[in-house]
Parts: C-alpha cells; sequence; structure tokens
C-alpha cells in the first residue's frame, strides 16, 4: 500500500517509492504497477495526477480527486504557486549554495529556461578510493526547482559537474558502479520531501512532508550523515 501524507475531499498525496511509475507510459512497458492506479484500488476513487515525479524520484506526489481541482491543481503548477523541495546525495563537495540558471534542451530541440536554487546541508567523506583519489566525497543538498522541466534536477547537478547518486543517464557511472557493487545500492538518490501552496478551493496554507525512504536513509548511514 501507498503511505498516505495527506487527504481531504479534493487533494490527497502520498510518498511515492523509488522506482514506481506515476502513471502507464510507451516508453517503460516493463512493469504493471503505477501509482495512479495503485493509490486508485487503494482508496475506491478516480484520481488525477496534479504534477509528476520521474520513475527513479521517491517522495510527496499530489493527486486530485475531481476535474476541477486538476485543473486548479496543474494550474498552480503551472503558475509557479508550488514550492517544492528536494533532497539530493551529489558527487563531491558542492558550494554551500548556489543558483544553476541552465536552459534545458526539449526532445524536439525547443530550449526551455530551466533555473533550480540549491543549498548544501551536510557533506561527507569516506575511505573508498574513487579514480586517483584516496577517498569518495559527497553532499547532500536541498533544491528549490523554480520551473519544472523533464529531469531538471538530474540534469542541473550534472551540468555544474556533482551529478546525482544513482542517476543514469545524467550521472556518474564510476560512481553507481562503486554503490552498486560495494553498498548494493542501486537507487537513485532524489527525494521530493515537501509541496507547500494554498490550498486551491479554501486558500488554506498547506504544507505536505514525506519522510526519506529506507534506501535514502541506509546510505545517510553509510556516510555518516545524521538528520
Amino acid at each position: 500500500m501507498l503511505e498516505i501524507l495527506y487527504k481531504d475531499d479534493f487533494l490527497i498525496a502520498v510518498n511515492k517509492p523509488h522506482g514506481l511509475l506515476v502513471h502507464r507510459s510507451s516508453i517503460a512497458n516493463d512493469t504493471t504497477e503505477f501509482a495512479l492506479q495503485k493509490l486508485r484500488d487503494q482508496i475506491g476513487m478516480t484520481v488525477y495526477p496534479a504534477h509528476r515525479l520521474d520513475r527513479k524520484t521517491g517522495g510527496v506526489l499530489l493527486f486530485s480527486l475531481d476535474k476541477e481541482t486538476d485543473r486548479l491543481a496543474q494550474t498552480l503548477f503551472a503558475e509557479k504557486k508550488i514550492d517544492k523541495r528536494y533532497w539530493a546525495i551529489l558527487r563531491g563537495f558542492c558550494a554551500d549554495k548556489g543558483v544553476i540558471d541552465y536552459p534545458l534542451i526539449k526532445e524536439n530541440g525547443t530550449s526551455q529556461n530551466a533555473i533550480t536554487h540549491f543549498h548544501r546541508l551536510a557533506q561527507a567523506e569516506i575511505e573508498v578510493p574513487h579514480g586517483k583519489f584516496p577517498t569518495s566525497r559527497y553532499s547532500l543538498v536541498e533544491a528549490n526547482p523554480e520551473t519544472g522541466r523533464m529531469h531538471q534536477l538530474r540534469r542541473h547537478f550534472a551540468h555544474i559537474l556533482y551529478p546525482i547518486i544513482g542517476d543514469r543517464p545524467h550521472g556518474c557511472n564510476k560512481q553507481n558502479k562503486l554503490w552498486k557493487e560495494r553498498f548494493a545500492m542501486d537507487t537513485m538518490l532524489l527525494h521530493a520531501t515537501s509541496l507547500s501552496f494554498q490550498h486551491p478551493h479554501s486558500g488554506e496554507t498547506i504544507e505536505i512532508k514525506a519522510d526519506l525512504q529506507p534506501e535514502f536513509l541506509r546510505v545517510l548511514d553509510i556516510l555518516k550523515i545524521s538528520m
């Protein structure tokens, strides 16, 4: 069963596991489980995804319970009226904080502006050789994407040369291989920690938070990062 984080007469949010698709997709014919169908069957109601998380990302996923709320919720996302927060574990020691303002190219070749704000929460170094270095370094960051482009955080952190651990194809193949072989860890370490917005019907401020999932917590333990 999916963990329900929030529910009222109009909206419902779950903590999506890493590896679960939001809905059926022609580019992923290798799976039969989807968050939309699982939640619909779990609560016995039709649900409408208000936004998307890619398959490898875990965390807060918001659904609407009727078509009018779906329209209003999608408008909030489109108009950047929803504050989105993510945690990610990156290769290397990144800056304390920064803004990544780097356009991203769609599959049809169109360029889209894309902006990500981030700040570092912690850093860690473990006695595991990486390339010519005797140790491996990592940063735990909180990211706040101002825009919502496909794979924005994955592509932005790769662009500044601090890729997300477990990301394919944008990440570091050597680090991904290291974590898979040494720690049996094959999860992309990107988690949607919270959504904050004004309720589309009542105007009430809503903040929905999702706890980190077991594999993310295991990696923090390996890195000796306590939050």
